[in-house]
């Protein structure tokens, strides 16, 4: 911020020049504030601070426990035992399970007819231009389908909740965009493997274990395909998470 240096006094028939120390004002405060005293340096305004993103151990350290909300344990793909809950604590649902490549929705250069032959070019949720969501480029989780072992919905768990995804030590955020099978757990879009360093080949991708999905209770990322809002968004429900609050 500069300071500016001219004063102007009037005497009779002349004007003078005389250096002093004037603060910015709004026209609010143009007559109530009295300049600063000449050599007195003006004070800046405070910058809020901006806080830390929340690291993937603390968000891993909240979800060490479960208390179930489903009512029994999914599978992770078909065929296999069913082991995996949905867990429920203030604020947020979780499961910890592997992670399928979604490669539906609107084609791209990696998610294609092509590229994956169970290729849908539809989601179960749309952007707000009424388009499939984008795995190529969007940062999104599957959810099951409702049903008596769980339902989403009744837990605060739609179209554009915002997620966080952790896997090892990386935390990427998201948002529920698309539904699966009523009875298996465990897959995200291209995008959100990629930005978490899992192999996102659709036919040879995915991790088989070590995904935790955290969704936030009634959370909403606007638009849905706004992975900026769903990151703001995200960042800040994880940090109320990991408080406990």
């Amino acid at each position: 911020m500069r300071n500016r240096t001219v004063a102007l006094a009037a005497t009779i028939g002349t004007v003078l020049l005389a250096p002093t120390t004037l603060t910015p004002t709004t026209p609010a405060d143009a007559h109530s504030r009295p300049p600063l005293p000449a050599g007195v340096p003006v004070p800046r305004a405070a910058v809020p601070a901006v806080e830390p993103a929340v690291p993937a151990a603390d968000l891993l350290a909240a979800t060490r426990g479960c208390a179930p909300v489903s009512r029994g344990k999914y599978r992770t793909d078909q065929g296999s035992r069913p082991t995996v809950p949905v867990c429920g604590r203030r604020g947020a649902v979780y499961w910890k399970a592997d992670m399928d490549i979604d490669c539906d929705g609107r084609p791209g250069r990696h998610c294609n007819r092509r590229a994956d032959p169970l290729f849908s070019p539809m989601t179960a949720f749309a952007q707000s231009d009424g388009k499939y969501l984008s795995p190529d480029r969007l940062p999104f989780i599957v959810v099951p389908a409702g049903s008596s072992l769980w339902n989403p919905a009744r837990h605060g768990v739609t179209g554009g909740s915002v997620a966080a995804v952790v896997y090892r030590d990386r935390v990427t955020y998201a948002v529920v965009g698309d539904t699966g099978p009523a009875g298996i757990i465990g897959e995200a879009s291209y995008a959100t493997a990629k930005a978490l360093g899992i192999p996102a080949d659709p036919r040879t991708g995915g991790a088989a274990s070590g995904v935790t999905y955290i969704v936030f209770k009634d959370s909403k990322a606007a638009p849905i395909q706004s992975h900026r809002a769903a990151v703001a968004e995200g960042e800040r429900l994880a940090r109320e998470f990991v408080r406990g609050r």
